[in-house]
C-alpha cells in the first residue's frame, strides 16, 4: 500500500481521526503546561476554596483553592509521562523477550520465557506497586516500574504468536538457506513485519497505562504531593462530591476522553494496518 494511499484511508478513517483529536487535546494541555497555566498549582487560596466554575476558574476550584483547570494540565504531564516510560519499558524488553522465544520455539528458553511472563501475568499491576512501593515507598517512578513490568509479558506474548507464523514463511527459510542465524532473521525479516501489531499494542497499552497511574495515584502509590495528578484529584474529591460535584466531574472526564481517544486511535490503526478489516469495512 502506497503513502499516498495509506494517508487517504487515514484520513477517512472515523475512528482514527476521532481518537488522534482527542489524544492531541490532551498532549497538548500538558506540552502548553510546561510554559503556562492559568494558575500555579502549588498555591493554595483557600478563601476562594470548592468555587464552581467561572470566569476566572473555568472548571472552578479545589478544596485547597487551586485552580482545577491548571491542575488537569499539570496533571496531563505525570499521566502521559508515566504511561508512555511504561509502555517503552515493556516494548524494550518484552519484544526481545517475545522475538526469542519464537526463533527457540520449544526449547528449554522458550518454556522458561513464556513460563515468566506467567508468572508476572499472575500479578496485576496495582499488586506488583504494593510490593515495590512496600519496599521503595509511593512516588511515580515506582509505578512507571509497577506498569512497565506488567506491560513485559504482553508485548511478549504478542510478538511472540506473530513470530511464530513468520517463521514458516518463505523468505524466512530462504534466509535460513542463505546461512543467516536466528538474531539476525529476527531483526531483518521478523521484526519489521510485526511492528504494526506493535505500534497497535501500544497505542492500547498506553491507554490501560494512563488507567493504572490514575489508579495508582487514587489509593495513594502514584505521584506524590505536590504533583498534581488525576487519580488523586478523584481521590481528594470523593468526600466532597455531593457539594462539589465538579472536582470530580472534570478529573474523571479528563481521563475518560484521553483513555476514549487512545482506545479510538488503537482501533484505526488496526483497521488501518489490517487489510482483510479494510476489505470488510468497504
Amino acid at each position: 500500500m502506497s503513502t499516498g494511499s495509506l494517508m487517504r484511508a487515514a484520513l477517512t478513517n472515523r475512528s482514527l481521526v476521532i481518537g488522534l483529536a482527542l489524544s492531541l487535546i490532551f498532549v497538548g494541555a500538558a506540552l502548553i503546561s510546561f510554559v503556562w497555566v492559568p494558575q500555579d498549582v502549588t498555591t493554595l487560596d483557600i478563601a476562594n476554596k470548592m468555587k464552581t466554575p467561572s470566569a476566572a476558574h473555568p472548571l472552578g476550584t479545589d478544596h485547597f483553592g487551586r485552580d482545577i483547570l491548571s491542575m488537569i494540565m499539570v496533571g496531563a504531564r505525570t499521566s502521559i509521562a508515566v504511561a508512555v516510560v511504561a509502555v517503552v519499558i515493556g516494548m524494550g524488553l518484552g519484544v526481545p523477550l517475545g522475538l526469542a522465544a519464537a526463533a527457540r520455539r520449544g526449547s528449554l528458553a522458550d518454556e522458561v520465557i513464556m513460563r515468566g511472563n506467567d508468572l508476572v501475568f499472575a500479578f496485576p499491576s496495582l499488586l506488583i506497586a504494593i510490593m515495590i512501593t512496600a519496599v521503595f515507598g509511593p512516588s511515580a517512578l515506582n509505578a512507571i516500574i509497577a506498569i512497565g513490568i506488567f506491560n513485559i509479558p504482553v508485548f511478549a506474548r504478542l510478538t511472540r504468536g506473530a513470530a511464530l507464523s513468520l517463521w514458516t514463511r518463505d523468505y524466512v527459510l530462504a534466509a535460513r538457506v542463505a546461512g543467516k542465524g536466528a538474531v539476525r532473521i529476527s531483526l531483518e525479516h521478523i521484526l519489521p513485519n510485526v511492528t504494526n501489531l506493535l505500534i497497535v499494542q501500544g497505542t492500547i497499552q498506553f491507554s490501560l497505562g494512563i488507567l493504572a497511574e490514575a489508579a495508582l495515584s487514587y489509593v495513594g502509590l502514584g505521584a506524590q504531593p505536590p504533583i498534581p495528578s488525576w487519580g488523586r484529584m478523584l481521590a481528594d474529591s470523593q468526600t466532597m462530591i455531593s457539594f462539589a460535584p465538579h472536582m470530580a466531574i472534570f478529573p474523571g472526564m479528563a481521563i475518560l476522553l484521553t483513555v476514549l481517544g487512545l482506545n479510538l486511535m488503537g482501533d484505526g490503526l488496526r483497521d488501518l494496518f489490517d487489510p482483510r478489516i479494510r476489505r470488510d469495512r468497504r
